[in-house]
């Protein structure tokens, strides 16, 4: 058994005490699950702790966000903690990341540049993060949109860049049309080509909703709220 980590003053617990905490629980008399743990075995977790988050604020939940955010933050924790006993980085280091990057990707608050609004700030974002990230053609932006986003998501964020850079064209209905034509001519053939003329279809409506300024993973999650609520009203 570990020594027990007490509150703080107020009777609270702070960020030193959380990461004594999880030092503790990773330690030879801590808890063996904790210690078991990789950098792989609890990636799905952080996905799913993000999306919890996301749900309480949908919910207008102030208090399940409160909590959530505290379960995303044990993320962030749990994995510096497997970083340092590996000797890859620290908490510390996490910490000094995010700061010196925030600093650097606000030049018109740290620094000497001047913006006229939110729009301005973006592009200025951008144009830090592409000269950090040694980003110099459109392939390596597109490319630099994280595979573990959920696929929709990330058609719409791989388009929304594309547009940016003046590479993807404007919503075109029948585009979308003709996609759904070549969709419905597969129907009895072959499941590769099915599936690559299914795919189109959705890329192409994701672009569009990029291009009619709706977010498609919330419209498709309004539709099938609405679905269950239909067949609730069918089964009273």
């Amino acid at each position: 058994m570990v020594k027990i980590i007490a509150e703080g003053s107020g009777g609270r617990y702070t960020l030193p005490q959380l990461l004594q905490i999880m030092e503790a629980l990773r330690s030879p008399g801590g808890c063996p699950w904790d210690r078991e743990q990789t950098h792989q075995s609890i990636k799905n977790d952080a996905l799913e702790e993000v999306y919890e988050v996301v749900d309480a604020i949908d919910n207008n939940d102030t208090a399940a966000l409160c909590e959530e955010l505290g379960d995303m933050l044990l993320q962030v924790v749990f994995h510096s903690q497997i970083a340092r006993e590996e000797n890859e980085f620290s908490f510390d280091e996490v910490v000094d990341g995010i700061c010196k990057k925030l600093v650097l990707r606000h030049p018109h608050v740290f620094g000497s540049e001047s913006v006229e609004n939110s729009a301005e700030v973006l592009d200025l974002w951008d144009s830090i993060k592409k000269e950090e990230k040694n980003q110099t053609t459109v392939t390596d932006t597109l490319e630099s949109v994280p595979k573990a986003f959920p696929a929709l998501m990330r058609a719409a964020k791989v388009q929304k860049r594309a547009k940016k850079a003046g590479v993807a064209t404007a919503p075109d209905i029948a585009k979308v049309k003709n996609a759904l034509a070549v969709f419905e001519e597969n129907l009895n053939g072959q499941k590769q080509e099915l599936k690559a003329a299914y795919g189109n279809l959705l890329f192409l409506l994701a672009g569009m909703a990029q291009g009619i300024d709706i977010n498609a993973e919330e419209a498709l999650n309004f539709a099938t709220n609405a679905f269950i609520e239909d067949v609730k009203k069918a089964e009273n």
